[in-house]
């Protein structure tokens, strides 16, 4: 598609916003039979879905169960079975670290395991930030064979491991599987090698955990790690060069404005809150053309398993609709980039409901921004790489393809 759309592109002065609310899709209440969606009171969604063209995104295939990487890859664009990135460089590039070619980076959480190394809280119960940044330092302290080894605080349990090979001490590998087992009780898993030339990395990676669990046992209740998402920084095509925009990303959460540093966006600063983004959108209106906003709660509330904390993250960004709408986009996007059910309390494999408005839309009928109202949609259920094109189209930024 990016090959596609790149010769097409004129310029125009149209403004977009793309509204990402991470873990947006649900499944029904058993006790009622309605989704978070269905049962929120969305009113401002309601209205705008009631003038915008309707469907359901699938991020990846049929049954597969995306991660937030390439959930938000397949919005900007991106084939997410082509261009793959690991957790953990997004979140070293969502806090600015200097990621450098060849080192090796990975996403931990602090987590907590009983007397017998089972897990019994995979995020430590959310621990505070300043607790995360205590915790940090004093991992730093490790000391691995041949390489440097670089422990950055993110938000609560999170944090960055990155390994940097030294001299001559041969090449790192990103090829590794994960020692999160993403379930309770049990313990966490060993990292294995997944190419030959991934052993020696792997086997530094399970010196660091060990070390970590001594460190941590008298710490309560982050008393162990887990590390997902190894890789190492790749190349993507830029998109403000393929879309010919200019592209500025708003984000609380660290690891979302990694993704849109990787592509090339420019990441503005902004606070730790919707309204605070909001807010950074309205400052910065007249300086770009494309506006990536993102909204953490809702997947928070669903990865918590709490269907009446994630009804409430619903009601509150309806509220922030209408300001959304004052500033006149010419194209404005409201999508997820997963569903995170909070009958699951994981991220699900289930399409997530997608509006785009704009004056071109031709509204399709749907009256109601649900999971069952968004099927009946013009836009059915298509790729989350072709919302871009839909975009792009509506934003008369697409000339014809073909004599």
């Amino acid at each position: 598609m990016l090959d596609l759309i790149a010769p097409l592109v004129v310029p125009n002065a149209t403004k977009i916003v793309l509204v990402s609310l991470d873990g947006l899709g649900g499944l029904p209440r058993p006790e009622t039979g309605r989704s978070e969606l269905e049962t929120a009171r969305l009113p401002n969604l309601a209205r705008l879905a009631t003038e915008a063209a309707c469907g359901l995104v699938r991020h990846v295939a049929p049954g597969i169960t995306p991660g937030s990487g390439p959930g938000h890859l397949g919005l900007f664009g991106y084939d997410p079975l082509r261009y793959q990135v690991g957790r953990g460089v997004l979140e070293a590039l969502g806090i600015e670290f200097d990621l450098r070619a060849g080192d090796v980076a990975a996403r931990g959480n602090f987590c907590t395991v009983d007397g017998l190394g089972r897990i019994t809280d995979r995020r430590a119960g959310r621990i505070a930030t300043d607790v995360c940044v205590r915790l940090t330092e004093r991992l730093r302290g490790i000391r691995l064979p041949g390489v440097d080894l670089f422990v950055e605080p993110v938000r609560e349990h999170r944090f960055v491991l990155v390994l940097r090979a030294k001299g001559r001490a041969g090449g790192l590998s990103g090829r590794l599987s994960e020692t999160d087992p993403q379930a309770l009780g049990t313990p966490p898993l060993p990292a294995k090698p997944l190419e030959p030339k991934a052993k020696a990395t792997a086997q530094r990676v399970n010196v660091f955990v060990a070390a970590a669990r001594r460190r941590l046992a008298a710490s309560t209740p982050a008393n162990m790690v887990l590390l997902r998402g190894f890789d190492q920084l790749p190349q993507l095509p830029r998109f403000p060069e393929i879309f010919g925009l200019r592209a500025a990303a708003i984000a609380a959460y660290p690891m979302y404005r990694g993704l849109a540093r990787l592509v090339g966006m420019e990441v503005l600063k902004t606070g730790a809150t919707f309204a605070d983004e909001l807010a950074t959108l309205r400052e910065h209106w007249d300086a770009y053309d494309f506006f990536f906003l993102h909204y953490k709660d809702t997947d928070k509330a669903g990865e918590d398993g709490d269907f009446d904390a994630k009804v409430a993250a619903l009601e509150r960004l309806d509220g922030f609709v209408p300001g959304l709408r004052a500033l006149n986009p010419d194209v404005l996007v409201v999508t997820g980039d997963h569903s995170t059910p909070s009958v699951l309390a994981a991220h699900g494999w289930q399409p997530v409901p997608s509006l785009l408005w704009s004056r071109y839309c031709g509204a399709d009928g749907v009256t109601a921004f649900t999971e069952r109202a968004c099927t009946a949609g013009s836009l059915g259920v298509f790729p989350a790489q072709h919302l871009m094109p839909l975009v792009m189209a509506n934003a008369l930024r697409l000339t014809k393809y073909g004599a």
